[in-house]
């Protein structure tokens, strides 16, 4: 694969004088860099599986040419070639796809790797979507910069629609005090600032661990019996259950004490993508189901 890489270089660096001075669409990405193409983007390489779900969903899908390690969603997407994962990635399998557009994740992908690719003239676009609106823009702006505006447009307004009208269906309803399990050896949660804290919020549930200043903290069994939720949640297949059924070790927890331990359809909130609105919906219906059982 060498040669594939020091080819890609001398043609790049002849390239990137005049893709410089062309004019095309432009977005601003999460490390408020500006990122402009020549023309709407044709070769596309997304390094986060979530990065991947935001593509397809902006109607790019056919031009993504390699994606990332459990990139599996739409079905579609788990045929395309794999250039690494979060790890590690395969800096000489992505540029021998000759792409005019990678897609980065901002807690995922290695900076330092990255800035290799866009030595070579290779526009890098990167994605840390931290709040619902933000989930709605990457749509928006990855459907400019790969040529269907009006439909991704369209579809995060959607998005912002669909939102929106949870908000307003659980503004009033009776708090929640949740604890999100998102892992079990160790134990780990998540703060107000995680996505998954703030779809809690808006069906007017209330995270115990919120205050907490890691996004993703560590905590212990004492913490969760001393914060006493009415509801513990995860996410996960059957098999996750068990995570589940070990708190009712702990019979004087409100949670066990009202049958309030529930199982989330796995993906749905873990990736900050459009499906959010369904995982956020689900989410919305299983706190009622709690605050039936308190």
């Amino acid at each position: 694969m060498r040669h594939l890489w020091l080819a890609a270089l001398c043609v790049l660096s002849l390239l990137a004088p005049s893709l410089a001075l062309a004019e095309g669409p432009c977005a601003r990405d999460a490390l408020n860099q500006k990122v402009c193409l020549a023309e709407p983007a044709q070769r596309i390489v997304s390094l986060s599986p979530g990065a991947t779900e935001l593509l397809f969903s902006a109607g790019a899908g056919e031009k993504v040419v390699a994606a990332s390690a459990w990139s599996d969603y739409p079905p579609e997407a788990e045929n395309l070639p794999q250039v690494g994962d979060s790890n590690r990635l395969d800096l000489e399998a992505i540029v021998s796809m000759a792409p005019d557009l990678v897609v980065a994740w901002v807690d995922g992908n290695s900076r330092s790797q990255l800035a290799r690719l866009s030595g070579l003239g290779i526009p890098v676009l990167w994605l840390a979507p931290r709040t619902f609106d933000d989930i709605a823009m990457a749509v928006s702006d990855l459907a400019l910069l790969t040529g269907s505006p009006e439909l991704g447009n369209e579809r995060a307004e959607a998005f912002r629609a669909e939102m929106a009208e949870l908000k307003t269906r659980y503004a009033d309803a009776r708090p929640v005090r949740v604890f999100y399990q998102i892992w079990d050896q160790p134990l780990m949660t998540v703060n107000r600032e995680e996505l998954i804290s703030k779809a809690i919020t808006l069906c007017g549930g209330v995270n115990v661990f919120g205050e907490l200043p890691r996004l993703v903290p560590r905590i212990s069994r004492e913490a969760v019996l001393e914060a006493n939720p009415e509801a513990i949640i995860t996410a996960g297949s059957s098999d996750d259950r068990q995570w589940l059924e070990a708190w009712r070790e702990f019979p004087g927890l409100a949670a066990v004490a009202a049958g309030n331990l529930f199982l989330e359809p796995p993906d749905l909130l873990a990736r900050p993508t459009l499906r959010m609105a369904d995982g956020a919906r689900h989410l919305c219906q299983t706190l009622e189901q709690a605050r039936a059982n308190l």
